[in-house]
């Protein structure tokens, strides 16, 4: 019964604060133009419904294309963070391999 309660005070502070606010001059005349442009966009796109799903669709692409970008950045930095790992297990390797390729000047003799 708590939740009931809580949800009902939630929703009546809402409209309280939402009915308050409306006394302030600027919030009611931008709230006013906010609330018709949304009426004229659903009244546009009830009646371009082709549109309105050509624009979705666009939406849904670009989301993909950034899904497959990052998933593609995040392949790759892994890929160098294995790579980094590995580094200093080859440092060693490349100092013995380079020492034994120097020739030193005593050797030449």
């Amino acid at each position: 019964m708590n939740e009931s309660k809580l949800v009902k005070s939630i929703v009546a502070g809402a409209i309280v604060g939402a009915i308050v606010s409306m006394f302030d001059r600027k919030t009611r005349e931008h709230t006013i133009e906010a609330t018709k442009k949304a009426k004229d966009q659903v009244v546009y796109y009830a009646k371009n419904r082709e549109e309105l799903q050509q624009m979705i669709e666009q939406k849904v692409e670009a989301a993909q294309k950034i899904y497959v970008n990052t998933s593609e950045n995040i392949n790759a930095i892994a890929s160098k963070l294995e790579e980094t790992k590995k580094f200093p297990e080859r440092v060693p390797n490349s100092y013995k391999e380079s020492k034994s390729e120097i020739i030193l000047p005593e050797n030449l003799n």
